[in-house]
């Protein structure tokens, strides 16, 4: 009986582990590694998607993936400040983080008080949305990209 129950344990565990790494395959074909352009932006109210936000009047931002490195723009023509940064990025549990070693003098006064900016991470093969949460756990804002290159 205790023979039964090893090779029972042992089948079981050797299925998780075949599972995990096929789950791992499948997560592991799409990459932030590229070029990307943001299409629009939804706004949320009770974890529901309330508004949509689209690109007017020349405005553009653009971030590029590239081993660990983060890099992104964004241009505006009704504000006259810039909008830069660089700097490192981690995918770890679906959760995007981002830490900027340098940018901009508007995006460094925020770079000031957050440290790390966190995205709950929706990626596909062509398109990617970072979601961002308040304080209480609510989804409140997400960019929405195509990859462009």
């Amino acid at each position: 009986m205790k023979k039964f129950a090893l090779l029972a344990f042992s089948l079981v565990l050797a299925l998780l582990c075949i599972s995990a790494i096929k789950t791992e395959n499948i997560q592991s074909n799409y990459s932030l590694e590229g070029v990307w352009e943001m299409e629009h932006q939804y706004i949320y109210e009770n974890n529901e998607i309330l508004d949509t936000i689209y690109n007017l009047n020349g405005y553009r931002q653009v971030k590029i993936y590239s081993k660990g490195k983060v890099m992104w723009s964004r241009y505006n023509p009704t504000d006259s400040n810039e909008w830069f940064g660089y700097g490192t990025y981690d995918v770890v549990d679906g959760v995007l983080e981002e830490r900027l070693e340098y940018a901009s003098n508007a995006m460094m006064k925020i770079v000031d008080t957050v440290q790390v900016f966190r995205f709950q991470l929706q990626l596909d093969k062509n398109t990617y949305s970072q979601i961002s949460f308040d304080n209480d756990g609510k989804m409140y804002n997400s960019e929405n990209y195509k990859r462009i290159e």
